[in-house]
C-alpha cells in the first residue's frame, strides 16, 4: 500500500518529463506483483504465483513499447516534455 501511494505521488509531482513519469508506473506493477505473491503465500493459492510470474513479462513489453514511443517523439519534436506531447492528435 505504501509503495502504491508513493508511486501515485511520483506521477503527480513529476509532470515535466514523460520518461520520469513512466518510472512510477513500472514500480506500481512491481508493487502489484509483490501483493500477488504475499497473498498467494498467505492463502496457499498457486494461481496467484503463476499470475505473478507473468507480470514482469507484461512490464518488459510495456517498457519496450514506451521507449520506442519516446525515441520517436524525441526524434520528431526534439523533446519529450509533457507540454509538447499534449499537442499530439491522431
Amino acid at each position: 500500500m505504501i509503495i502504491s501511494i508513493l508511486d501515485i505521488r511520483g506521477i503527480l509531482l513529476n509532470r515535466r518529463n514523460i520518461l520520469i513519469m513512466s518510472m512510477p508506473i513500472e514500480s506500481m506493477l512491481l508493487a502489484l506483483n509483490l501483493n500477488f505473491l504475499v497473498f498467494s503465500v498467505s492463502l496457499d493459492d498457486m494461481m496467484s504465483q503463476s499470475f505473478a510470474s507473468l507480470v514482469p513479462t507484461v512490464a518488459a513489453a510495456e517498457s519496450a513499447i514506451g521507449l520506442v514511443i519516446f525515441v520517436i517523439t524525441f526524434r520528431v519534436r526534439g523533446t519529450i516534455a509533457v507540454e509538447s506531447i499534449n499537442c499530439i492528435q491522431g
